[in-house]
């Protein structure tokens, strides 16, 4: 069990090793896991910014004119909202190349409650043009998205977790790319797409569908701008219906995009699994899960009601 955040920061260390161009910068996270292992190595490539995310943004903005990879980490809630104009104008709009990195994203800022508590960075990372949006399900994917993320030639959102998650499985390298996504169970009932704390309560929801003789396929959407969008349309065409589960408001993520995808290319029933249109409360994670009912149980409700509907 470990975290999203520190998947990151082991990864950003290994990157920052290879590539001397990358320049992180934070807003006074000091001693945060997800800047902590770079920050250490290289202190005369990390620029404490302070509590001023829209001044770091502009930064960011800089020090990609003059070559460098900046990589601008900050609670997603003011990453996001706070600096939304000046990411929209100096990073999105040219088309620069940035990583912005929204830590304690979702539930995970827990009992920080709803100002904390950010259910709307991704609607908001994917209404800008050519804004890549990645959201890692565990450790190792984190750790392989640094890379890949410095690598990409213009602007990324990453959104990590500050709760330690169960590592998914094996890794396969090649399939860790800016559009890409992982089949993690093979079916032909239902597809569930799923990304970050989502995925394994979709691997569990998929267990329990078996043995109902519902044979569930379990896709990480790990990035939901671009979208893996032949993996699942390829899924679609062979189970006739499609749960999304993820841990952000059902306005503007990642099943918005799949129930679009659907609608153009291959229509089929699609239901969701995600917070209901509300705003964060305070509470542990684990408790705020059970609350907006982002777990397993409603995956399978909701599963074993689409696959009455199915098309095939």
């Amino acid at each position: 069990m470990r975290s999203t955040l520190s998947g990151f920061g082991e990864g950003l260390l290994g990157t920052g090793r290879k590539r001397n161009d990358v320049v992180l910068l934070h807003a006074d996270m000091v001693d945060a896991e997800v800047i902590t292992p770079f920050s250490l190595e290289f202190p005369e490539r990390t620029i404490n910014c302070g509590v001023s995310e829209q001044d770091m943004v502009m930064t960011a903005a800089g020090l990609s004119l003059g070559g460098k990879i900046p990589v601008a980490v900050s609670y997603s809630a003011f990453l996001t909202a706070r600096s939304f104009d000046q990411i929209r104008t100096c990073l999105a709009i040219p088309g620069l190349q940035a990583v912005l990195v929204g830590t304690h994203s979702g539930l995970s800022a827990g009992e920080e409650g709803a100002t904390h508590q950010m259910n709307q960075d991704v609607a908001l990372m994917r209404s800008f043009p050519d804004m890549s949006v990645l959201v890692p399900s565990d450790y190792a994917s984190s750790s392989a998205m640094a890379g890949i993320a410095c690598g990409h030639p213009g602007p990324v959102y990453l959104r990590l977790g500050r709760d330690e998650v169960p590592d998914i499985g094996i890794l396969d390298e090649s399939e860790m790319r800016i559009g890409g996504g992982r089949a993690l169970v093979d079916g032909d009932g239902v597809t569930i797409c799923a990304c970050g704390i989502m995925v394994h309560e979709a691997m569990k929801a998929a267990a329990i569908l078996s043995q109902q003789g519902i044979n569930a396929e379990v896709i990480d959407c790990f990035s939901l701008k671009p979208l893996p969008s032949q993996l699942i349309l390829a899924s679609l065409r062979r189970t006739g219906c499609c749960v999304v589960a993820e841990e952000h408001n059902i306005i503007g993520g990642l099943g918005e995009a799949i129930a679009a995808l659907s609608a153009s290319e291959n229509p089929v029933p699609v239901r969701f699994v995600a917070v209901s249109d509300r705003y964060g409360q305070s509470g542990t994670p684990s408790e705020l899960q059970e609350y907006y009912g982002l777990t397993f149980r409603e995956i399978v409700g909701e599963s074993a009601q689409v696959w009455s509907l199915r098309r095939r």
